[in-house]
């Protein structure tokens, strides 16, 4: 029984339970590196194990038989299963770090985005020729936004354009047309109070900062106030809808060999725009998630691992980026490039 054996003898089995782990290590690395299945001679050839070839292959017996790794072919050597890829994951010591220039590459590649649109899109190019992966980058939405400014530009005597710009950097415009002439003054005046109330607060709270707004001005203004908000609030539910830009699809060729039959579910897949929202999954906070395999409900992906994490300013992720590739996927160099890379974004966004 297991309390007769004493602190001694569970040491030894916690021994071996990380003695085994580095087997599975090895065993991933190899795979990964060399695409070709892992035998026990190659293992004590290539690592310090500090124990016998027979000892290595008694180890992958236990870890063939608990479902870690398997024998694709009667006379092959062994490849990790998504169990095995998972316990990989969830036991690293930590991610890759990236180069000296591999991180210029990351400032130099994205310091000169124009807009949010060239941020999202030179960071879909970037993350694909960093992992060699395909590249997923959600725009941040305007619902988990603040506001950063509102400006109000005078067209004509009843002509608006309302520009509405999020702390993530986002701009949209619109134009209102007022009911009744709108002067200079009263343009800048209604700009003013619109900054002084909605300025760095969340577009959730928006509607009702400015619910009394069109009380503070002349009664011949409160219609063309009334206008103006009534635009403001229509452009937070037009966009609410979420927006994705997807790069590096051609790099799954690369990897024909990993899927069973075909690439073909994997790309019928990615072409699903909400098939890649559930993938990113939801926005709740900028922690890594990685999915491997059969954990992606979607069947054209469970031969795909997904490496997320969320991205945004001030600490607060604001959209999500990641990668889709096989699971026969170098983790602790996808995870550091997706990770360093959502972080320089959130930088941008701070301070754009």
């Amino acid at each position: 029984m297991i309390e007769d054996r004493g602190e001694d003898q569970l040491e030894v089995c916690a021994m071996l339970s990380e003695r085994r782990l580095e087997v599975l290590r090895a065993i991933v690395q190899d795979y990964v590196g060399t695409e070709e299945p892992v035998g026990s001679k190659a293992l004590t050839e290539r690592h310090r194990l500090g124990v016998s070839p027979a000892t290595v292959r008694n180890d992958m017996a236990v870890l063939e038989d608990e479902g870690y790794i398997a024998q694709p072919h009667t006379s092959a050597g062994r490849i990790p299963t998504d169990k095995g890829y998972r316990l990989f994951v969830d036991r690293l010591a930590g991610v890759k770090p990236m180069t000296a220039p591999e991180r210029r590459a990351i400032h130099s590649f994205l310091d000169n985005a124009v807009d949010l649109d060239d941020v999202v899109g030179r960071t879909v190019r970037l993350l694909a020729q960093l992992t060699r992966q395909v590249a997923v980058v959600q725009y941040p939405s305007l619902t988990r936004s603040t506001v950063r400014h509102v400006e109000l530009l005078s067209l004509a005597p009843a002509r608006v354009m309302l520009v509405l710009i999020t702390d993530t950097g986002r701009v949209e415009q619109r134009m209102v047309d007022c009911p009744a002439p709108f002067g200079e003054a009263s343009v800048a005046d209604l700009r003013a109070r619109l900054n002084s109330r909605i300025a760095g607060r969340r577009f959730a709270d928006v509607p009702q900062l400015v619910q009394d707004l069109p009380d503070a001005f002349e009664s011949d203004d409160r219609g063309t106030v009334a206008t103006v908000l009534s635009t403001l609030m229509e452009t937070l539910v037009e966009e609410t809808e979420e927006r994705l830009m997807i790069g590096g699809t051609a790099n799954l060729t690369r990897f024909g060999h990993d899927f069973p039959l075909t690439i073909r579910p994997v790309l019928e897949a990615l072409e699903e725009q909400v098939v890649l929202l559930k993938l990113l999954g939801e926005v709740n906070d900028s922690g890594m998630a990685v999915r491997i395999g059969h954990e992606n409900a979607h069947e054209g992906l469970n031969s795909t691992s997904v490496v997320s994490v969320g991205y945004g300013s001030g600490g607060e992720a604001v959209a999500k980026l990641g990668v889709v590739g096989p699971t026969r996927m170098d983790y602790p160099g996808t995870m550091g490039a997706v990770r360093a890379v959502a972080r320089y974004v959130g930088q941008i966004l701070a301070e754009s």
